[in-house]
């Protein structure tokens, strides 16, 4: 009883009311706090400042939905993140009821082909210091030259300046430059947009020799042809200056998707000549091989050179077709390629001037699927050459009929074939074909191909596909 009294009538605990409270600590001792050297509050003030504030709701607003594209209403904001991305560009998907319109060029550096030099002027007015003079000294009060009719009219075309190698030995900045200079100067459609391009190095980043361009709008076709480009006096100037080959495609998905590619073989799939190689064995090859000039560089129907040097032929043992495969070398880069294209699921075919038992011989050797060449007759009692030619000549028609029928057979478009060639009697299945290249080839043949390769190498081919060297390396292992 006594312990229940004294529990209520215990006083209770103490406690402050809202008006007895008084400041924090740091509050009633404010002049003992150390000064903020840069000016801000510490977190303390932060906390105490929270505490005072009222806290309300911000009105609210009406937003509008947005869409995800800017527009006056809806303005993209703009942050500096150090990031630089475009949402979208020139080359994506053109809008409904347009098509693309974009020029590909293949810029390759010629990094082990001699440079053209223009010295075809007279000794006593050179064009420039690269080209011989008579003398280092001119007599006083005296012209250039000694005779009047020597006497320099006008100022003789300079030597392009050899830039690649004031700026690098390689596709250099500046050339990527001048070359977008050269396309924007050409008229472009009425109404067009400006010229927009981007870049892709198809090897070494740093200092690439083989670069792909990718330009839109392309140049006003009725004013200049895709072929007619090809063949333009500026293009060939900027190669010379640049000691690059330029290859112009219009970028469709063909272009990307070769399904035949169609080869030459003598100087082309091999290094050689092969008819020069025979009449070297019997002591005729300067006679042979002044015929085979002149029949490639297109002074000499084919057909009837072919019959005029296979009769020097006369006399020669059949098996020397077995003795050469010894001495035949491929091109550089022949095998790879092959082996690239076969990976790829393309077909190819070598269709060769030259003679059926080694043509047949290096397709087998190389993995090709089609060989055509011509067929020399042989005397079955003395087993020598006959000198004659048996059957239809694989003459430069004959050569584009046999594409053609490839194609066909193997249901082809002629855009997705490739020829390769490096004489005139190549010309005709290179213009067949949706793109014909001249690869180290004679002047007629560089002049009238599509496109032009004169490194060392077959792989270039692919890089003018698109293919960069990581994926050039993935398909040749």
């Amino acid at each position: 009883m006594m312990a229940t009294t004294t529990a209520s009538t215990r006083a209770s605990r103490p406690s402050f009311g809202a008006s007895m409270r008084s400041g924090s600590y740091l509050q009633e001792h404010q002049q003992y706090r150390p000064p903020h050297q840069d000016g801000h509050p510490g977190i303390d003030s932060i906390v105490e400042g929270l505490q005072r504030a009222s806290v309300s709701s911000p009105p609210t607003k009406r937003m509008a939905s947005f869409n995800g594209i800017p527009s006056p209403k809806s303005p993209p904001k703009i942050i500096d993140s150090g990031l630089n991305h475009t949402l979208s560009h020139a080359h994506c998907q053109p809008p409904p009821g347009a098509a693309s319109d974009r020029l590909i060029a293949t810029l390759i550096y010629k990094t082990t082909a001699p440079r053209a030099v223009i010295s075809d002027y007279s000794p006593g007015r050179a064009p420039s210091g690269n080209a011989p003079t008579v003398s280092t000294t001119i007599p006083p009060n005296l012209a250039p030259v000694r005779t009047l009719s020597n006497f320099p009219l006008e100022p003789p075309t300079p030597d392009p300046e050899p830039l690649d190698h004031l700026y690098g030995s390689y596709i250099s900045p500046l050339c990527l430059t001048s070359f977008l200079h050269l396309i924007s100067s050409l008229p472009s459609r009425p109404g067009s947009q400006t010229l927009s391009s981007s870049h892709r190095c198809l090897n070494n980043p740093e200092h690439p020799t083989v670069v792909e361009l990718s330009l839109s709008p392309t140049p006003d076709p009725t004013y200049l042809s895709l072929n007619e480009l090809r063949k333009h006096e500026l293009l060939y100037r900027f190669e010379r200056e640049w000691n690059v080959d330029v290859i112009l495609q219009a970028d469709t998905v063909l272009r990307r998707y070769p399904r035949l590619v169609v080869f030459d073989m003598d100087s082309t799939l091999i290094q050689q000549e092969v008819i020069d190689l025979i009449a070297a064995s019997i002591g005729v090859e300067a006679e042979v091989s002044a015929i085979t000039g002149r029949a490639m560089n297109g002074g000499l129907d084919f057909s009837a050179s072919l019959r005029e040097r296979v009769k020097l032929l006369k006399g020669v043992d059949e098996d020397i077709f077995t003795k050469l495969r010894t001495v035949i070398t491929p091109t550089k880069g022949a095998r790879e390629l092959i082996k690239a294209l076969k990976k790829l699921g393309v077909r190819t075919a070598v269709l060769s001037g030259g003679f059926i038992p080694l043509t047949q011989w290096l397709a087998d050797d190389l993995g090709l699927d089609y060989a055509y060449a011509n067929t020399l007759e042989s005397d079955p009692t003395t087993g020598k050459l006959t000198g004659e030619v048996l059957g239809s000549i694989v003459n430069a028609e004959r050569k584009r009929d046999l594409l053609l029928e490839i194609a066909r057979k193997e249901n082809v478009t002629l855009e997705q074939v490739v020829a390769i060639g490096d004489g005139a009697n190549d010309l005709l299945m290179m213009k067949a074909a949706g793109l014909g290249v001249a690869f180290n080839a004679k002047p007629v043949v560089q002049l009238e191909a599509q496109a032009r390769l004169n490194g060392g190498t077959l792989l270039d081919l692919l890089h003018v596909f698109g293919f960069t060297l990581e994926e050039v390396q993935t398909l040749i292992q």
